[in-house]
């Protein structure tokens, strides 16, 4: 087992910072161990980000450190395949990138139902209107979180999730609610990469 040192530069995010001196050890010393509960945390994040998770920790952490520090792993396409358009389901408490995603999605075709800033009026909208996808902030205003409603989405309206969150903990922690994960700060054609991997055929 080791405690390795977190090499990630001062003042980045803290949750990405604790990853990072999690499993930091393993670029050097790839037959170091790592408790049970780091291991499920790591292959959630890589199930979340859309990577192949049945391979060791020591083969894993390069990939998903990879997507955390925003550099392109080899597993993430170039280009982004054109996708029909959706009706997308947007809550983000944030107003200033609520206005850019939305301005990005429209002008990419899809039909944007909010954005909203809380889950419980996300979760009454979703009940009049039919929603392909949906992309969520996890931390949002109100007593309910983005998991919550990504959790009632999935189980009463079978909708796919996208989270938008810098909360990586909490994204690792319920990766079966969703289909993958956009890293905060993130641009609009981060997103719309994960939707277009999202319509990708299996």
């Amino acid at each position: 087992m080791f405690d390795g040192n977190a090499d990630y530069t001062a003042g980045a995010d803290e949750n990405v910072a604790r990853l990072c001196a999690l499993y930091d050890g393993l670029l050097e010393r790839p037959e170091a161990t790592v408790s049970d509960e780091a291991a499920a945390e790591l292959k959630a994040l890589a199930q979340i980000f859309d990577l192949d998770a049945d391979r060791p920790a020591s083969e894993l952490w390069p990939a998903v450190r990879a997507v955390l520090v925003r550099q392109a792993p080899a597993e993430t396409p170039v280009t982004t395949p054109q996708i029909e358009p959706l009706t997308v389901l947007l809550v983000e408490d944030d107003a200033e990138a609520a206005a850019a995603l939305t301005e990005a999605l429209d002008a990419a075709g899809h039909r944007i139902v909010g954005p909203f800033h809380s889950a419980e009026a996300a979760e009454a909208a979703t009940a009049l209107h039919p929603i392909d996808v949906a992309l969520l902030d996890i931390n949002l205003s109100g007593e309910a979180s983005g998991a919550d409603l990504a959790r009632s989405l999935k189980s009463r309206w079978g909708v796919p999730v996208i989270f938008l969150s810098g909360d990586v903990s909490a994204a690792a922690a319920n990766a079966e609610l969703a289909a993958a994960m956009v890293i905060k700060p993130y641009t609009g054609r981060d997103v719309l990469d994960a939707l277009a991997r999202l319509e990708r055929p299996a």
